[in-house]
């Protein structure tokens, strides 16, 4: 049904919007300001990983200890 829907014109014209927007000077600030919110969630992520050995691999499709009880 939608084909094409994102288009190298569509990437440059959320770009104009954003730079009139938000403006020049607070883009980057912006930019480095998600980059470190995503590297803390990335560092967060993985240490709960490892404070959790016992927990069920990923490609299980059931949470570990058995069956689905019926509500």
């Amino acid at each position: 049904m939608i084909r094409n829907a994102l288009e190298p014109w569509h990437l440059a014209l959320l770009l104009l919007v954003c730079l009139l927007v938000f403006g020049s000077k607070r883009l980057p600030d912006m930019a480095r300001g998600l980059g470190k919110s995503l590297r803390i969630l990335k560092a967060e992520t993985r240490a709960l990983r490892s404070d959790l050995p016992d927990a069920p691999p990923r490609n299980s499709p059931h949470p570990a200890g058995g069956e689905e009880t019926a509500r």
